[in-house]
């Protein structure tokens, strides 16, 4: 069987991961293939029933989440974003 590279870009990925694992070319070629088809194959055998699943299993966990507003302190204190750094600095700054 052959199988014909033809960019120097896909040949020289051969040639750095059979190098890389001391394969064969021709191993590592076909190792790579089917590790990726195994990963696309995965990806796309979820069932219907399996993928409401996860989604209800996931949205389940979150019943334990404290949804409550927080605080601009609390919000702050967690790691806020910039605006609000600058908007705390400018009220501090109007306190003094």
């Amino acid at each position: 069987m052959a199988l014909s590279i033809k960019t120097r870009e896909a040949d020289q990925l051969a040639r750095d991961l059979a190098n890389l694992t001391g394969e064969t070319m021709t191993q590592a070629v076909t190792v790579a293939l089917q590790e990726r088809l195994d990963r696309e194959k995965a990806a796309r055998t979820e069932t219907p029933e399996a993928f409401v699943e996860r989604i209800m299993n996931l949205v389940s966990s979150w019943r334990d989440v404290d949804f409550r507003p927080v605080t601009r302190e609390e919000w702050i204190e967690a790691g806020g974003d910039d605006l609000d750094l600058e908007m705390l600095a400018a009220e501090r700054s109007e306190q003094k």
